[in-house]
Formats: C-alpha cells, structure tokens, sequence
C-alpha cells in the first residue's frame, strides 16, 4: 500500500518577490554603474576607496574595481534575499523584510560608491577629496527609505480562515460562557540589548569626536533597529496573537480563525533558526527568536509556524487554543 502524498501549499507572491526582491535592486546598482561610468574620465587615477576615521582618504583604488565589488556585493545579497522570498515567504513579514532589505543595502551601497566616487571628479589626486559624513548620511536616509517603501509595498498574506477544530488533545484554558480572557508578556533580547546599545553609544561618540553630522543619521538608525528587534510585546486576546516591537513596528498577527494549534516548545537559536532577532528557518518556519528556552508556537493555515521565545508559553498556548475554538463556534453558528 502507497502511503499518500503530502505536499505544502504553494509560496504566495513568487513575482513580487522576483520584482522587488531581485529586478528593483539589481536595476538600482546597474543605473549607479552606468552614471559611475559615464564619467569615469573625470575621476583621478587611482581613485580614494577607503576614509580613515577623520575623514581623510588613506586607500587607492581603480575605478573598475569599485564598481566591480559593488556590482558583486549587491548580487549577491540580492539574490540571497530573493531566495529567502521566494521559496520560504509563505509569511507576508517574511517576503516584507527580506525585499525590503535587499533594495534598502542595494541603495546605500550604491549611494555609498557613487558618491564617493562623485565627491572625486574633476580632481588631479585623489587624496583631496574631503570627508564623506553628508554620502554617508544620505546612503543610509535612502536605504532606510527604500527598504521601508517596498516593505510596504509587498502584497498581505490573504485571509485563510480554519475549516477544522483545533485538535483534541491541545491544551485549553477553561473560560466560562461570555468570559473574556488575554495574556500578555514582555520578550527581551538581553545579549542584543548590550551588542546595540554598545554599537550605537560607540557611533554617537564617533559623531562627536570627529565632528561628523552624517553619522547621526547611522546612530538613530541604530536606535530605531534596537528597538525593533530587541524588545517585543507579546499578548493573546480573542484577536489572536499579537507580537509587536518596542518601536510599534515591526508587528505580527496571527488571527484566532487561523490558529490550527498553539502549544509550548523549546528553541535553540543557532540549531532551530540559524541565529537570533527575525528568523527564517527550517520549512520556511518564522519566529522572533530573542533568547534560548521557552517559546510559543502557533501553526496556522497555509502550512505556516510562527514561533516566539517569551516566558509562560504553556499559558499562552491553552488561551490561544480556546479563544480559537471560541471564534470557530461563533464562525459555525
């Protein structure tokens, strides 16, 4: 006798994740070369590629090779992004972050090379070129910008209500008829806590010290992505679950009609989801992976998990299963 034949539901959004993901960045470095080599007869030879910390050029380099390892770098990292939206998005905040990031690096890398580049033109010798505080600013307002704009622009996650109770055996959380019920928990990255409030202290003392205006922007970058990947609130209500970051964004939702199951788990970061922050791992599984230990699990229609690391998840889970089977009672009658 054949066993049956199993087989996932298909990654949603494969094109916009191809336009965005791939085409927009690459089409982004390509325009930056070909201004690069328009008039690449106006830069000095050889050309400064790298500023010690006081704004003066210390390194020399060719054209060609600037623009060769921008060209390789964004490919690369554009493709990797592609890769993780296209056959792991089955989560719109998957196929959002991973485009979004791979047009937003593909920005400030090119912002990054040609205005370097640019600041050089008409130069007899490449070590007069000043400072790069103001490229360096405008490289990371752009990409910020532009990872956030396509981010937006990447299609939802249509609705995908359960056609089936929750599982017996789950866990519930006895509620009595008309009694309403919500958990809530704080989930915090203490190690990334410590790792980007030392990056971003060391930034701003840069910005002070050598009197660079551009870094400012570096350092309330920094801040923003500290509080949007270390600290999380986490709450169950008859919603479904809800994880939003200290920042207000990024926030996740899995609504009560989509819960197949929820139920407690034990996370490693590196073996379950190759690190910590926003994941992606194995099957194409989300989590906000902060710590290791405990965690909420959640699967939902469509073949999708989503995992959470935060304290008292057995709670979490039994609530979330009996708001579930609350909202499918109502759905039924």
């Amino acid at each position: 006798m054949t066993a049956p034949v199993t087989t996932r539901p298909p990654v949603p959004h494969r094109l916009a994740s191809t336009l965005f993901g791939l085409v927009l960045p690459l089409a982004v470095a390509g325009a930056g070369l070909l201004l690069t080599w328009s008039w690449a007869h106006e830069l000095p030879d050889p050309v400064a590629v790298h500023w010690s910390a006081d704004g003066t050029a210390d390194g020399f380099g060719s054209v060609t090779s600037q623009l060769v390892v921008l060209a390789v770098t964004v490919t690369l990292l554009s493709a990797g992004a592609w890769a993780l939206a296209f056959w792991l998005g089955r989560d719109a905040s998957t196929r959002r972050l991973a485009t979004g990031t791979s047009v937003g690096l593909a920005l400030f890398l090119t912002v990054l090379v040609v205005g370097g580049l640019a600041a050089q033109r008409g130069l007899d010798d490449a070590a007069d070129v000043g400072p790069l505080g103001g490229t360096i600013g405008l490289a990371v307002a752009a990409g910020l910008a532009a990872g956030a704009l396509v981010a937006f622009a990447q299609p939802g996650d249509p609705a995908r209500p359960a056609t089936s109770a929750v599982p017996a055996e789950a866990d519930r959380l006895p509620l009595g008829p008309g009694e309403r019920a919500a958990w809530t928990r704080t989930a915090t990255g203490s190690a990334a806590v410590a790792i980007g409030g030392g990056a971003t202290v060391a930034v701003a003392g840069l910005a002070l010290a050598l009197d660079l205006p551009g870094l400012w922007l570096l350092v309330l970058a920094l801040g923003a992505l500290l509080a949007a990947t270390a600290v999380f609130r986490v709450r169950v209500d008859g919603t479904g679950l809800t994880v939003r970051s200290a920042l207000g964004w990024p926030r996740l939702h899995v609504p009560a009609d989509e819960v197949v199951a929820a139920r407690a788990t034990r996370v490693r970061p590196l073996g379950d989801f190759g690190g910590w922050g926003y994941r992606v791992g194995a099957g194409g599984r989300t989590g906000v992976v902060l710590r290791s230990g405990a965690a909420l699990e959640v699967e939902r229609t469509g073949g999708r998990r989503f995992v959470v690391t935060v304290d008292d998840p057995g709670t979490a889970a039994a609530l979330l299963n009996t708001l579930a089977d609350r909202d499918r009672g109502r759905t039924d009658r």
